[in-house]
Formats: C-alpha cells, sequence, structure tokens
C-alpha cells in the first residue's frame, strides 16, 4: 500500500499559545493504537507515516469506492478537555496537519467524557443537488473588494439555529479546500478550485449576501447553500502551499469590480451550471492552465486579479518580499513581531540582527516561524507570511493586553450580584465584556464585543452565543447562572492556561578579551541560561568581537494596540497610569491616536 503522514497541532487561544506535553495517540479504524505522541514546545507531533490507497484511486471519477484510508487521533492534556477523532483521510503522498484547539477546563471542573469529532467524506463524493445562488453583478454592496479577517461562517443551513465561529480567511479556505476535494488532485485543478472557492466566499462578503438579508454571518457551512466547513477537520500540505501562494487573488469579469459568483458542483453525481470539480481533474490532464479551466466554466471574458485589503491586520503587506539583505521600516516590523511571538513561541530562534536589517538571524527566525505554521519555509517574508505573523502577532499581544486589563479591573472570583440585560450601563458591564473578550480568545463560536460598558445589540449578541455555547438558555440575559458560567470558564483560563514568560530589554553587548557567559551575566544582573536563550547559543564558548543580545530586566510597560474609539485619556484610566507617561514613553507630540499603532504603556 501507499504511504502518507499524519501531524498533529495542539494549540489554544486562537493560536496564541501552543501546548507542549499534550498526549497523543493515533489509533487505526478498528481503535488499535499506532503511535504514542507527544507534543513539543511548539505544540506539534512529528509527522508519522500511515498505510493508505494509492493516489490513482482518487485521482479516477469511475472508482466506486473510498481511495483513502481513515485513522483516529485521541488528545490529552492536563488542564484542558480530551478530545478524540475518527474518520481521518489520509491520502498517498499527503501531509495531513490536523489542527486540535484545546478548551481549559473550567474551575472545579472534573475531567468529562471525551467528545468525538467525526470528520465525514469530502463534499465531491456527496450526491445531494447543489443549488448555490448569488449574483455575478457589479451592483456592489461594498466599496471594495477587501478579504474579511476573520470571516463568520454558520454551521448550517441559513435559517437554522446553529452556531457562529469566527475562522481567519487563509484558515477557511484551506479548511473548504481540503473538505471539498482530493488533495491528490493535478496542480491545475487544484488551482482552479481554490479559485472558485476563494471567489466565491469573496462574492458572499462584497455582495453582503447574507448579511443585507439580516443574518450576523458572511457565508453558511451548508453545501445547498454555499461551501463545505468543517471545524477542525484536517488541511493537506499541498492544498496549503496552493492557498498561501494565491491568498488574495479573485476572479472577476472584465470592467467590473465584483468577484465573481464562482458556483460549482462534483460534476459526476450532481450537475450544475458553474465548474465541475472533476471535469478540472480531466482539463488539468489535458494541459490546461487555471485560468483556462475556470473560463471552460464561466465565461470567456474572466480575469484573475488582486486584492491587497485585508481587515483587521495592523500593518498591510508591503507588496514585495521581504529576505536576505532588505532594510526599512517592514524589515523592522517583521523583528518586533517575531521577537513577541518568540515568547510563546521559543523555539524561533533570536534576532541578533540590527533593527530594520534582514540579516542571517532574521532569515533564520523566519524560516522557523514559517516551519512552525505550515508555511513554506524559505526564510522569505511573502504575502502569506507577512499576513500569518500579523494574525499570531495580533492574537498573541490581545492576550497580554487582555491579561494586563483584567489586572487592573480587579476581577476577583465572585460575580457581581446584578442582573444586566440590553440598555444596562456601568462598571458591571465593562466586566461582563471584558470576561466576553478573554472567552472570546478561546471559543470562536463567541464574538468579542466592544468594551464600552454599554450593553448594547453587540454585546447582547456575544452573551446569546456565549449562552448557547455553554449550554444556558440563550435569553441574552446576563443572571445569576450565566455569571456562573463566565466566572467559572475565566477562572479555569487563568489555572490552566500556560503563561509565557515575562517581557525583557535587551541591550547590544559586543564581546571583548576575557568574556565568558558567567561574568557577563553578573555584569548585567541576569543569567546565563538567559543569555543563552535569547541569542540562540548552543555553547559556552565566544568569540571577541561577537555580538550578543543582554536581558537586563522586565519591561515596565505593556504593548497595545490602538483600537476604534481608543483615547490616550480612556487608556490611562484602564491601565492606571497618565497621559503625560503614556505621551513621554513614546514619544507623542500629540494626542491623536492611529487604528494599528502600538503603544508602550506604563504599568506598575
Amino acid at each position: 500500500m501507499a504511504i502518507g503522514y499524519l501531524l498533529i497541532q495542539t494549540r489554544t487561544a486562537q493560536s496564541a499559545i501552543p501546548v507542549d506535553g499534550v498526549r497523543v495517540t493515533v489509533l487505526d479504524d478498528e481503535g488499535n493504537t499506532l503511535y504514542r505522541l507527544t507534543t513539543d514546545e511548539s505544540g506539534e507531533t512529528r509527522a508519522v507515516p500511515l498505510q493508505t490507497m494509492d493516489r490513482s484511486f482518487s485521482q479516477n471519477p469511475d472508482y466506486l469506492g473510498i481511495p483513502y484510508v481513515s485513522y483516529g487521533v485521541l488528545v490529552e492534556a492536563e488542564g484542558f478537555e480530551s478530545a478524540s477523532f475518527t474518520g481521518i483521510p489520509i491520502f498517498d503522498g499527503e501531509t495531513a496537519t490536523l489542527p486540535v484547539t484545546l478548551l481549559p477546563l473550567q474551575n472545579a471542573q472534573p475531567r468529562q467524557a471525551i467528545e468525538n469529532t467525526a470528520f465525514g467524506p469530502p463534499a465531491v463524493t456527496m450526491t445531494e443537488p447543489r443549488n448555490q445562488e448569488g449574483t455575478s453583478a457589479d451592483a456592489r454592496v461594498l466599496r471594495q473588494v477587501v478579504i474579511p479577517n476573520p470571516i463568520t461562517v454558520h454551521l448550517g443551513a441559513p435559517d437554522a439555529s446553529a452556531s457562529n465561529v469566527e475562522v481567519s480567511f487563509s484558515n477557511y479556505v484551506k479548511n473548504v479546500a481540503s473538505c471539498e476535494i482530493y488533495p491528490t488532485w493535478p496542480a491545475s485543478a487544484l488551482r482552479a478550485n481554490i479559485y472558485a472557492i476563494m471567489t466565491f466566499a469573496l462574492n458572499r462578503v462584497y455582495t453582503e449576501w447574507y448579511r443585507g438579508r439580516g443574518y450576523n454571518f458572511d457565508i453558511t457551512n451548508n453545501t445547498a447553500y454555499d461551501q463545505y466547513y468543517v471545524p477542525g477537520h484536517p488541511i493537506y500540505d499541498s492544498i496549503s502551499r496552493v492557498v498561501d501562494e494565491l491568498f488574495g487573488e479573485y476572479v472577476r469579469r472584465q470592467g467590473q469590480n465584483a468577484p465573481y459568483f464562482t458556483s460549482f458542483c462534483n460534476g459526476t453525481t450532481a450537475t450544475c451550471q458553474g465548474l465541475s470539480q472533476w471535469g478540472t481533474v480531466s482539463l488539468s490532464n489535458q494541459g490546461y492552465t487555471p485560468l483556462q479551466i475556470l473560463r471552460y466554466y464561466y465565461p470567456n471574458d474572466i480575469e484573475i486579479v488582486e486584492t491587497n485589503i485585508v481587515t483587521n491586520v495592523l500593518s498591510s503587506y508591503p507588496g514585495s518580499a521581504l529576505r536576505l539583505g532588505s532594510t526599512g521600516l517592514d524589515v523592522q516590523t517583521v523583528q518586533t513581531y517575531l521577537n513577541r511571538v518568540r515568547r510563546n513561541y521559543p523555539a524561533i530562534p533570536a534576532i541578533a540582527d540590527p533593527s530594520g536589517t534582514f540579516g542571517e538571524s532574521t532569515r533564520a527566525a523566519v524560516a522557523k516561524f514559517q516551519s512552525i505554521f505550515n508555511l513554506t519555509a524559505d526564510g522569505i517574508v511573502g504575502k502569506a507570511t507577512w499576513y500569518k505573523l500579523s494574525n499570531i502577532y495580533a492574537s498573541v499581544a490581545r492576550l497580554a493586553e487582555l491579561d494586563s486589563e483584567g489586572s487592573t479591573l480587579g476581577i476577583g472570583t465572585v460575580p457581581p450580584n446584578v442582573v444586566l440585560r440590553q440598555g444596562s450601563r456601568g462598571q458591571d458591564v465593562v466586566t461582563l465584556q471584558y470576561l466576553l473578550n478573554v472567552i472570546s480568545r478561546f471559543y470562536s463560536s463567541v464574538p468579542a464585543p466592544t468594551q464600552d460598558g454599554i450593553f448594547g445589540s453587540g454585546t447582547r449578541q456575544s452573551v446569546i452565543a456565549f449562552q448557547q455555547t455553554v449550554g444556558l438558555d440563550p435569553d441574552g440575559i446576563v443572571g445569576a447562572r450565566t455569571w456562573e458560567s463566565l466566572y467559572n470558564i475565566a477562572l479555569g483560563l487563568e489555572q490552566n492556561v500556560p503563561t509565557p514568560g515575562p517581557e525583557t530589554d535587551t541591550i547590544t553587548y559586543t564581546v571583548q578579551a576575557g568574556d565568558s557567559l558567567w561574568l557577563i551575566a553578573r555584569r548585567y544582573g541576569t543569567t546565563v541560561n538567559a543569555i543563552r536563550q535569547e541569542n540562540g547559543l548552543t555553547s559556552d564558548v565566544l568569540q571577541i568581537g561577537q555580538v550578543l543580545r543582554i536581558p537586563v530586566s522586565e519591561s515596565p510597560y505593556v504593548e497595545y494596540t490602538v483600537r476604534a474609539g481608543d483615547t490616550l485619556w480612556e487608556l490611562s484610566r484602564r491601565y492606571g497610569t497618565t497621559v503625560e507617561a503614556i505621551m513621554q514613553a513614546n514619544g507623542l507630540s500629540s494626542t491623536v491616536l492611529q487604528i494599528g499603532q502600538v503603544l508602550r504603556i506604563p504599568i506598575g
């Protein structure tokens, strides 16, 4: 038989925190144990080989059997809910990455029965008709084509009572492609299908197909209406690489701006007016390019264009790749992001290059980041790496901000004895919104409300989503049971979620004759291990002229990323400091702030 591979990633808080030491058991379809694995400091197991079907079966539309072998995984970690997965498809020559989002146990919660997630067959095997409706007219709703980050997915038919989840657009497309088609298909077929999937989603967002009808989501995962998204589904490397390469590109008709309505079906057991998924394989084998395949099914005047407008990112992609020898502010941004992410992912090596200079240590840090997050590990910051780094940085930074806000608010362990509903205002509403913001980092079904002390419609929607998630009556009113559940989850996070090491300031030091790590550590009040870790050293041997980064003290600041509505006065009150102190720490001459601006907030 042929061989495929399976790798498991265990992370929490929107990948802000890897969970190491997790026990992972890989099982065959009869429940027999094949491998016992443990995740490393990046929350990853090694990729293990598994027997499967020859890839030719998954490339033949006439084959009526299942063209892969399915396996199971059991995941167990201290302080987190256990989980199991069955029906994981393994394909010949493909590496499947199973992204396991671990949920921390609640306060005093006994370990619950393991909940199993069963993955069904890809959509390309389904016999149900696809009646996707949409518009390809350029009667645009939004002013421009934007990549929604995150995209909100409804896990059911439009009118069904089901949860919404928020997913980064890149992960959404990778998931849908991995659930819709086979990863073993020829390159042109994969690209054509992924173009159709990306464009379909962007069309839904651009035309506000659902939001314009009063729904609070962008797209559904019901194949009768949209395309197949399965939470937690494994992602295949061949698909992941193509999505990273094509990120931001979409199909439109010449002379129009709207993403074309790229409807599709499998073309065998279900037919439609749009693209045939199996037909793309035949055309690819005949030598058709992705654009030629798309023009075979859609109008001849369609073209592939690109948008670099991505919502909720701190810095837009500079437009060209950064690599060894690059210099400037964009390189400095990459270094800043990597140094912050490294606190949560210590496998990323320290950067010893001067700020704004893309040297060998920056390249090594980029390559390791890419390896951890399933990108091509070439050490070059292209579009996919830039946006993935921006997402992870924003995630870890926001989690740190919330931790600082919690200390300032003094949440405590006893819930308020008050009932809140839409229209309520005051400090208890601030506490509620803070707790929902924290919980939203771990539960993708709970949207984060604006922290303004006003119980508006956005806060009510967040409360309802939380109540649905934990099995309470979703009435949007925060009474004793909802308060208790909020606090139990928040206290469980505090008890069980690993905390990254403290941020340190560093100075640059050039090694002199007679220096040793021990002498340098004593001189600057740090430790030998801290210097080793900061510089990625595997030996105590130093070279005269070698440049070291020396950690000297805990930083008296927290980093804060400015959001809509923020003012210096409001931030000073939140963190117990003054407007003048914030301005001095950041060299500000004006109180005007920009969304996405990163501030150093004095604390202590």
